[in-house]
């Protein structure tokens, strides 16, 4: 039998930080919700689930240090700082 172990990870105070400031500054109060670490025991084989972030009804997702953030799915990216004119759009 298949065990997959999930473990929380919690996003980067910085990180939250950068998005409230960002979501200050457009009238909007993002939903954070944290990712994931997903192992199956006995093997080598790990997902890592990205945070998202849910602003107006559209989720982003992050990671941990890094600059990117992706919009719906992962074929998207936007810069962090591109974020408030993006928002501003919708």
């Amino acid at each position: 039998m298949v065990r997959v172990i999930t473990q929380e990870i919690e996003i980067d105070e910085s990180l939250k930080k950068k998005i409230e400031f960002i979501c200050s500054f457009c009238n909007t109060t993002p939903i954070i919700e944290n990712g994931s670490l997903r192992t199956i025991e006995r093997t080598n084989l790990a997902y890592v689930e990205p945070h998202r972030i849910i602003i107006k009804g559209i989720t982003f997702l992050a990671f941990n240090y890094e600059t990117s953030i992706y919009v719906e799915d992962l074929s998207k990216r936007l810069l962090i700082k591109d974020l408030e004119d993006y928002i501003k759009s919708i």
